[in-house]
């Protein structure tokens, strides 16, 4: 009934907890004779139970009593001669009983809530052990119609504090190396980003000069333009003197500003090279992100609409920038065409080696007769209130960084005839994390 809930993770820890508490079980020791045994199968348990947090500790008591019950009975029947089953059944049964109390007991004590107090791991460990160790015992006594001592209670005392103990000792051992990971991780991510602004840093010092570049240009190609106003007007006598030299010094300023453009270019496009590593979310997320800012942009224009998208298909990680940048886009441009209230649907399939994304909306759609100069610069079909028009760059951007990925975008008629809807077909190498 909970195997469909499990991770691939937890299922993982469930068979290695099924195979290793047995196993555990066989490495004992007798301290005081050989009725007393101590073995490391409840160690062992105990921390799978505090690893498995999600799942129920009454079955994971269940399951490791079964499979040390089978085990055992295994071994009866390989190395006793004569071998009985029942006989089997009954001498073992009483582990079962013992692993079977250790979860529930386990799960009664709400160990799990503790996970970062060893020392209070530590004193509860030692009531399970202790209760599990005395339901053994007394359902061992029931069986075999044997009297219950002062001295069995107390040696399961002892077992149960060096048992409890010993595995704090182990939990307190991996937490710690647990934590040592975090913190090397935190470290590079720490130096990392250091590294990230040292980098910006550079680029915005070319930054300011490329504008301080600008200003300059903008001052000489200012004068220039005045000079030849007054040579127009008359205001001055027509004559060359200046005007070349003018003209060359803005030429080599504005490609002084290319040089730098080009290194602050070449700069920032290494930096998210580097990053982009970093930056690769499932479709879930992606697909959420980009609803839920839509959503505020569509309030923000007074707009009521109805966001839906759907995924097919089996979905690695993609690189977030490039996705949300290509959609984002679509979807906001959707937005602004609607009018007042509307749909926008967003689908995600993956189909062998490509990925296809299609946006379709309820606004008024685009004229057949547009549909070859949609993805041209600067044409645009939307006007704000005053009968301003927007810049018109968006489906141009669009294109250029599918095309640039090796895919393309189409503007496709919506099958009911309403609104517009865009398709983008992209290569699933170019937008996935490189193995």
């Amino acid at each position: 009934m909970y195997i469909k809930f499990f991770s691939k993770n937890e299922l993982t820890l469930l068979a290695a907890m099924a195979i290793l508490v047995p196993l555990a079980g066989e490495v004992k020791f007798y301290p005081f004779n050989e009725v007393y045994r101590v073995s490391f199968g409840p160690p062992a348990l105990f921390l799978f139970l505090l690893g498995l947090r999600k799942v129920p500790a009454i079955l994971c008591g269940t399951l490791a009593g079964v499979s040390v019950l089978a085990f055992r009975i295994l071994l009866d029947a390989v190395f006793l001669e004569p071998f009985d089953w029942l006989v089997s059944i009954h001498a073992n049964l009483p582990s079962f009983v013992y692993y079977f109390a250790y979860a529930l007991v386990f799960f009664l004590l709400k160990i799990h809530q503790f996970n970062q107090r060893p020392w209070v791991i530590g004193l509860l460990g030692i009531v399970t052990e202790f209760a599990a160790g005395m339901s053994e015992l007394f359902f061992e006594r029931l069986l075999f119609e044997e009297l219950t001592t002062i001295d069995a209670v107390h040696k399961i005392f002892i077992f149960a504090v060096f048992r409890s103990f010993f595995v704090v000792g182990l939990f307190s051992t991996l937490k710690y190396h647990e934590s040592k990971l975090k913190e090397t991780e935190i470290q590079k991510r720490n130096e990392h980003m250091i590294m990230v602004v040292s980098n910006l840093y550079e680029e915005t010092i070319l930054l300011k000069k490329t504008l301080q570049f600008a200003e300059k240009v903008t001052k000489q190609s200012y004068n220039l333009y005045k000079d030849l106003h007054e040579i127009k007007e008359g205001q001055r006598d027509f004559s060359l003197e200046g005007i070349p030299q003018q003209a060359l010094r803005i030429a080599g300023e504005v490609h002084e500003i290319k040089k730098d453009n080009q290194r602050i270019l070449s700069g920032l496009s290494k930096l998210i090279t580097e990053e982009s590593l970093l930056d690769y979310i499932d479709i879930d997320s992606l697909f959420s992100i980009i609803v839920r800012t839509n959503k505020k942009y569509a309030e923000l224009l007074g707009k009521k609409i109805e966001f839906v998208f759907s995924i097919s298909g089996t979905h690695p990680d993609y690189h977030a920038y490039t996705f949300t940048s290509i959609v984002n886009n679509l979807v906001s441009n959707s937005v602004e065409a609607i009018n007042e209230t509307g749909k926008i649907e967003l689908l995600a399939e993956q189909n062998q080696d490509w990925l296809t994304i299609r946006v379709k909306d309820t606004g008024p759609g685009i004229p057949s007769q547009y549909k070859d100069v949609i993805f041209k610069p600067g044409f645009t079909l939307k006007f704000d209130s005053t009968g301003k028009s927007s810049t018109g760059i968006g489906l141009t951007y669009v294109k250029e960084v599918v095309e640039m990925h090796d895919g393309n975008v189409l503007l496709n008629n919506s099958e009911d005839g309403k609104g517009a809807a865009f398709t983008v077909h992209l290569p699933m190498a170019k937008i996935t994390r490189k193995e």
